[in-house]
């Protein structure tokens, strides 16, 4: 219990520590407690980098946001996002391989194998080697095609429009490259050095940002072509670190036939599901450029950026959490599997729930403050998408259980079958003349379906109890989400908009759910563990002092 606890001759301490390992063997009973523990403290430790990461990168690309929308104008603001979805529409073949590398290399790690682990890297490398020049062929032409034929930009742009096309492929491929790296270190769960190298992107960002502002040049070309040289020098402080600190990330030119034919067999059938996601998210990007023009685009490029910020809390946790989840299955410890697939449902939801109360609640008056210039639909686009996300989120640490075991062909024709139905519905509603916000409206249903799809399926592939995933996760989620609701609301329509109750709104919002999510969402053993947990942290500091 050393590694969890300060242990000194206080008594406050004592009895912590033993509260402490009563919980831990209540949560895990039978199972190898000294090394749960430690993984525990691991999680824990790698979750703090990772917020840190999380915290300046939120604040940093909330603000760079606003800052090259004002410079670069609605319209164009609106061409970056629509065509760099162009490129990221061939993300659907990188994102089902670099799936299969995360978990192959974390797979191999838990088995302790340095040499099929460095087996494993190289033929990683290879593959996304071959898949680049895949994709940038498919680009130059489908690509180039589309966005000369399909696409909706006004004359004037278009030639500017071609060399962000340009430098999107090249940023695209740089990302693609680092996927074996990224995957090592998350594997090694050396969090420090992925939050640093994550804080190094964010302020050249930020740069970048400030630099379009006083460009010479032309504003949207420039921003593109500095974008690609951050990816460029993200791409070599990834390299160079792995090659430091990791004797597996050794790149070797060879082909090994078995490995490349099960790691294909396994992105083959995870191909469903990135095929379904970008369906979903880059496809019907395309349509509502189609249908309404590079205006909502821009709208629905401020509503990612929204998400994208909560969702750097939850990332935060999960990239903690996955490797332990899969490392696991490998060790076919099933019991610490269970609990770490719960609390990473339930603490996900609580994460994005926590900021979802107030910008749902007054969403208007914070794009105001936030971007001065507010695009149509903004508004509408940030709420659907706030709750999209909270039903996802529900099922980030179920799909990391499912990749674990490998045997992915059932849930994926299912899950991304399903997935896959977003596209044409949102087509099929617009071509009926509905407006751009049912596209959420669909991705709701469809993500409710999934969501059911997935407790069904993983009953069957790794024995997971539903109605103890529905009591510990769903039924204290939504009873939370309820009663957190319930005043900002009321708070909401008897006050006009204004500094004074956007302040009240965040006040109650923060009390309440923190108040509800301790004493109706959390149980008796995590409640007990997070008082201990705060008792050693006060100690500690109390120590220093």
């Amino acid at each position: 219990m050393s590694d969890l606890i300060a242990t000194d001759d206080k008594p406050v301490l004592k009895e912590t520590q033993n509260e402490l390992e009563k919980v831990l063997q209540d949560e895990f009973p039978g199972a190898d407690k000294k090394e749960e523990h430690s993984s525990n403290k691991r999680i824990a430790k790698n979750t703090l980098f990772l917020y840190i990461r999380m915290l300046l990168t939120m604040v940093v690309s909330l603000y760079t946001s606003r800052v090259v929308l004002n410079a670069l104008g609605v319209s164009d603001f609106g061409v970056y996002n629509v065509v760099g979805g162009v490129v990221l529409m061939f993300s659907v073949l990188s994102g089902s391989l670099s799936a299969a590398i995360t978990r192959f290399i974390t797979f191999e790690l838990a088995k302790k194998d340095v040499e099929k682990l460095k087996r494993v890297f190289s033929t990683s490398v290879n593959i996304q080697i071959l898949l680049s020049i895949l994709i940038v062929l498919l680009i130059e032409t489908v690509g180039v095609w589309f966005l000369n034929n399909k696409m909706v930009i006004p004359l004037e742009r278009l030639d500017a429009a071609h060399w962000v096309l340009q430098f999107s492929i090249v940023t695209f491929v740089l990302n693609l490259l680092s996927v074996p790296y990224n995957a090592t270190i998350i594997a090694h769960e050396k969090m420090s050095a992925f939050a640093y190298i994550g804080i190094v992107e964010v302020m050249l960002k930020l740069l970048i940002a400030f630099a379009i502002m006083y460009s010479p040049f032309d504003r949207l070309v420039y921003y593109g072509f500095l974008t690609l040289m951050v990816g460029l020098i993200i791409r070599l402080i990834y390299g160079y670190y792995c090659r430091k600190h990791f004797e597996e990330a050794e790149y070797n030119f060879f082909i090994d036939k078995d490995l490349i034919n099960e790691m294909f067999s396994f992105a083959g059938w995870n191909f469903f599901g990135a095929t379904s996601w970008q369906l979903m998210t880059q496809g019907v990007n395309l349509l509502l450029n189609t249908f309404f023009g590079v205006g909502v685009n821009a709208a629905r490029g401020i509503a990612t950026q929204v998400d994208n910020a909560i969702m750097q809390f939850v990332n935060s946790f999960t990239t903690a959490i996955n490797p332990q989840i899969i490392k696991s299955y490998a060790e076919g410890n099933k019991e610490y599997l269970f609990s770490l697939v719960y609390r990473g449902a339930k603490f996900a939801y609580f994460l994005v729930l926590f900021f979802s109360v107030p910008l749902i609640c007054d969403t208007d008056f914070i794009l105001s403050l936030w971007l001065g210039n507010v695009p149509d639909y903004t508004s509408y686009f940030v709420k659907l998408t706030i709750v999209v996300t909270l039903i996802h989120v529900l099922s980030n640490s179920m799909v990391t259980a499912m990749l674990a075991t490998g045997d992915i062909k059932k849930y994926q024709i299912i899950v991304g079958g399903l997935g896959m139905l977003v596209f044409p519905i949102a087509w099929l509603l617009f071509y009926l003349g509905y407006p751009p916000e049912m596209a959420y409206v669909s991705n709701i249903v469809i993500f409710i379906a999934q969501f059911v799809s997935r407790l069904i399926l993983l009953r069957e592939m790794i024995a997971l109890s539903i109605p103890t995933f529905l009591n510990k996760v769903f039924v204290p989620s939504m009873i939370v989400t309820i009663a957190s609701f319930g005043l900002p609301i009321t708070i909401t329509h008897l006050m006009d908009p204004s500094l004074s109750r956007f302040l009240l709104i965040c006040s109650v919002s923060v009390l309440g759910t923190v108040f509800f999510i301790c004493f109706i969402g959390l149980d008796m053993s995590e409640r007990t563990f997070v008082k201990n947990s705060i008792v050693k942290i006060f100690n500690k500091y109390h120590n220093v002092n």
